[in-house]
């Protein structure tokens, strides 16, 4: 974000009086950080400091001594810095993050990986003691929520506002998220983890579906071919899957589901309002939507002998740090996730979901030394092969539309 000055006449007594320009108007050209040149004019006599420029920082030449002090703030590393004595510009030294962005960008996508693996390897251990998933859905909305709260009290980020429009468009969007993440919660629960992932994979599949045939776009037959092989692997693990149970499957089905739709109403409610807060405004009503169900389908276990029960297994401190640390892996994957491919390509966002699906359903396995039969293994590599294969092509479509228009 461009480091930017407030300015008012009256709140600086030095630029109180302004002198009208000679015809002839000293200026300094600026380049911001989309390298868009902007052209800066001073507004007053050099002798009486200039005046400044709303959004921009004049050159330090133009600012009265008395102000340097007070006014100046470091600049952009692609903001120019000049001289007038010396009637050169001289560019400041580029930061790190511009210097390497693609180590950055690796770096993101690291910690996405990290953070997801880690959530989903504590998430299925507290499951294996305390298997209420609806309760444990609240508790990583809840710990999500709190997170943002605190974030937009110090003002990391700052809290943008919300008007009843948005929250309209919102508010579907958020009903998705919260059943998806239920369902979700419920197989991770009922099955193993890499199974629950295998069958995670064939969203693809119900996207394009909604695609063809309740938004009415036509999907060429190359993308339905592409996911032939997903729809054969997942019915290859499925049918030798240890684990296997109808409730599993069934849940994962339905987040597939969810996070469909979500994705469609997502389409609709596009806003200028960055990521952070739109996250941040889903979860909180999404930890409202899920609030009832966990009441009333775990609640009365729970108070009987839910809790006293995780509490004999694993005693109660590591119980509540247990369900804090996976609401927080929860919140700060699914941050960093954003984060990460706002910074991507299409092509780099559809190979960057696949590789974590692989590397969830690795670590899953090794950890938990989840034995799985040879056809299951095949199943999983076809249909994890089909995902790519898709991914590969639909942002291949997506670069040749955006040329064309472009053209």
């Amino acid at each position: 974000m461009e480091s930017r000055v407030l300015s008012r006449a009256g709140a600086f007594s030095p630029l109180s009086h302004f002198r009208k320009l000679p015809s002839r108007e000293p200026t300094a050209i600026f380049y911001n950080s989309s390298t868009v040149p902007v052209t800066v004019k001073a507004t007053g006599s050099v002798a009486d400091g200039g005046n400044l420029v709303w959004g921009r920082q004049l050159r330090p030449a133009l600012i009265s001594p008395a102000l340097k002090k007070v006014l100046l703030q470091p600049c952009h590393a692609t903001a120019a810095e000049g001289n007038d004595s010396a009637g050169e510009a001289k560019v400041a030294p580029v930061g790190f993050f511009s210097k390497y962005p693609a180590l950055v960008t690796g770096f993101f996508f690291f910690t996405w990986y990290f953070l997801n693996v880690i959530f989903n390897i504590l998430n299925k251990k507290i499951y294996n003691y305390f298997p209420y998933p609806y309760f444990v859905s609240v508790i990583h909305l809840f710990v999500g929520v709190v997170y943002c709260l605190i974030s937009w009290t110090v003002g990391l980020p700052k809290r943008a506002p919300i008007d009843s429009n948005l929250l309209k468009l919102l508010i579907p969007v958020a009903l998705c998220h919260a059943l998806g993440h239920v369902t979700s919660n419920v197989s991770f629960a009922a099955v193993a983890v890499s199974f629950t992932h295998t069958v995670k994979a064939l969203e693809p599949f119900f996207n394009a579906a909604a695609s063809q045939f309740i938004l009415g776009q036509s999907i060429p037959i190359t993308l339905w071919l592409s996911l032939a092989p997903v729809v054969i692997g997942v019915s290859m693990a499925s049918l030798t899957e240890l684990s296997f149970n109808w409730l599993g499957f069934i849940s994962a089905m339905i987040s597939n589901i969810s996070f469909t739709y979500r994705s469609l109403y997502s389409k609709k409610a596009m806003t200028d309002m960055d990521s952070t807060n739109i996250y941040a405004y889903i979860s909180i009503i999404a930890l409202i939507v899920c609030l009832p169900p966990a009441i009333i389908l775990e609640g009365p276990t729970l108070l009987k002998h839910g809790f006293n029960d995780a509490i004999t297994k694993v005693g109660l401190t590591k119980f509540v740090t247990d369900l804090f640390w996976v609401g927080m892996f929860y919140h700060l994957y699914n941050q960093v996730a954003t984060n990460t491919l706002e910074r991507v390509a299409p092509l780099t966002h559809a190979v960057g979901n696949v590789l974590k699906r692989v590397f969830v359903i690795g670590f899953s396995i090794v950890i938990f030394g989840n034995k799985i039969s040879t056809q299951t293994g095949i199943g999983t590599a076809i249909a994890i092969a089909g995902v790519a294969l898709y991914s590969l092509i639909k942002a291949k479509l997506e670069e040749e539309k955006r040329q064309a228009k472009a053209a």
